[in-house]
């Protein structure tokens, strides 16, 4: 053959190569979406310190935590040392493994070793097929090099660990370490990480009581593989097999429940993509705090009192530290524990009166120390009384806040003006004054109207912030300081107006909590002012029916 005939042949094989390389590629790269796994995630909620407080089930029965893009260094050491040492060298097939399990599956003429990399794996689970033929395992090797085309390592094992099964209903590594372990995968010794990642391989190895000596084999063997490999030392891998095996699924906690399903329609509400969340709880408070209702709702049962709520913030960030809803006893329907009382619109009793004094002082209509008629009234045909049907005459306006005397109450609120009291509720983040003024009228003061404890908590906290600010703000009352508080960490507080409210001032504020800083409670609680080691604290009742 002449040399122009090979030049010729050269060049035409060459061309049908490219052209065959030409139709490849754009199969190759579009042959998966950019999301590969559309399956249902459950609603989790972490604390500050990155704590679970709660956690939902997913909405096809599968304990399924949102993706994370983070994998603990022990994870990717043992996931890699068991399913695929070259991982971080192949572009998503290894064809040494596939060439290796070839020969042992031909030689036992039975499959007994797999080449699939940790990148097919992830295309597999995406997939969702238990197909294993020829025609499917090409199609798992054309997308994972597709895959390694545009994700990068840490990528791909952020999806694994995310999708991969670990027995009975877990899926997903952060899922498994809370279910077998009761915590963080972070916070896993050698032995637990080992244990969980030879499960993926055989997620039926987790049952109680069942397969114990084959996954105690597997774990060893892989704690032995890490040794060998030089990633744990002697003793290291000694103590790791002395580990026990997880059994029995453990229950998820649940320290926040209503907070939950407040995030859930948050998140609904904002049309936002599940992820693990981190919010502004504090843990250990809210243990605490589930801990008071819980002791004050075994003494008052007995008297048919059912429900309580508790709600705590940081006054300058506006951030929640702890969120109890109701009472959590789900098992007694009877009860409505369901019920997040935080959020319910309820009569606020009187909780609403150092309100009306602080803009009654700011107004310059009474001084702490004016004289507030406490009289038998009839106006319009309404007849106010005191808690204590008694009467004292005359009391001074201090004095009559922090005795919430109905009468006085209602007196400065005829004075002031019920319609001005009203819109300035409004306008300090009340937003359940649904109806006219008229509607209210002067019961506005005595609970005549329906307020969330989101919005009073919001409310008082504003207050505070306006005294903390007094200095800064020389006295005034601005709108920048009464926001909507946070339970999600990173939130932007959306009020940032310089507007003064001109109904309120620092020094009105603060002359409205030291009254209330006076107010002595009945039983245990009356000698809190004795103790040394007692906070400064202004504190208001909210008596209402019922």
């Amino acid at each position: 053959m002449f040399p122009e005939q090979n030049a010729m042949k050269n060049k035409s094989t060459f061309l049908r190569f490219f052209i065959l390389l030409m139709l490849v590629i754009p199969v190759i790269w579009f042959c998966i979406p950019r999301h590969l796994f559309s399956d249902p995630s459950s609603h989790v909620l972490l604390d500050r310190n990155g704590e679970l407080l709660s956690a939902s089930i997913a909405a096809d029965g599968q304990w399924r935590f949102p993706s994370n893009d983070h994998v603990p260094e022990k994870f990717v050491k043992c996931i890699t040392a068991f399913e695929d040492q070259r991982f971080f060298s192949h572009p998503g097939v290894d064809l040494l493994a596939i060439t290796r399990a070839f020969k042992k599956n031909l030689k036992a003429k039975k499959i007994v070793q797999g080449g699939s990399t940790l990148t097919m794996q992830v295309i597999r689970l995406s997939r969702n097929k238990s197909d294993r033929s020829i025609s499917e395992k090409i199609i798992e090797v054309l997308e994972a090099v597709r895959l390694e085309c545009w994700q990068q390592k840490n990528e791909i094992l952020a999806l694994y660990a995310s999708h991969a099964p670990f027995g009975s209903n877990v899926v997903g590594l952060d899922a498994a370490a809370w279910r077998y372990f009761g915590r963080s995968a972070e916070r896993l010794s050698w032995g637990e990480m080992a244990a969980l990642a030879v499960l993926p391989n055989a997620p039926a190895l987790v049952h109680p009581g069942k397969n114990i000596e084959t996954l105690l084999k597997k774990r060893n063997d892989l704690i032995g593989k890490l040794a060998s490999m030089k990633i744990i030392n002697e003793q290291t891998a000694f103590s790791a097999t002395l580990e026990p095996l997880p059994g029995k699924p453990l229950s998820l906690p649940r320290k926040a429940a209503h907070l939950l399903q407040r995030f859930r329609e948050y998140q609904f509400q904002h049309k936002q993509p599940l992820a693990l969340r981190q919010t502004t709880i504090d843990g250990h408070l809210q243990d605490r705090v589930n801990e008071i209702l819980n002791d004050h709702h075994g003494r008052l049962k007995a008297n048919n009192i059912y429900n309580a709520c508790a709600l705590v913030l940081e006054v300058e960030t506006g951030d929640v530290l702890s969120y109890a809803g109701n009472i959590a006893d789900f098992r007694n329907p009877t009860i409505e524990s369901y019920v997040d009382v935080v959020k319910s619109p309820r009569s606020p009793g009187s909780a609403l009166k150092p309100i009306l004094y602080a803009a009654a002082f700011s107004e310059g209509d009474i001084l702490p120390g004016t004289l507030l008629p406490d009289v038998p009234t009839v106006i319009n045909g309404y007849t106010p009384k005191n808690f204590d049907m008694e009467y004292d005459g005359a009391v001074p306006a201090s004095t009559a806040l922090s005795r919430s005397l109905n009468i006085p109450a209602v007196k400065l609120l005829q004075q002031y003006k019920y319609q001005r009291f009203y819109d300035l509720l409004k306008e300090l983040g009340i937003s359940t004054l649904n109806f006219p003024a008229d509607h209210y009228g002067l019961s506005l003061i005595l609970g005549g109207s329906e307020v969330k404890m989101w919005d009073l908590a919001s409310l008082y906290a504003g207050l505070a912030r306006t005294v903390n600010h007094q200095q800064a703000n020389r006295g005034a009352a601005l709108r920048k300081d009464f926001f909507e508080p946070t339970f999600l960490q990173h939130s932007l507080k959306e009020n940032t107006s310089t507007d003064v409210i001109s109904s309120l001032d620092a020094t009105s504020i603060w002359f409205t909590f030291q009254a209330m800083n006076e107010v002595m409670r009945p039983g245990d609680e009356s000698l809190w002012q004795q103790f040394s080691s007692s906070q400064k604290i202004a504190w208001k009742t909210g008596t209402s029916f019922g």
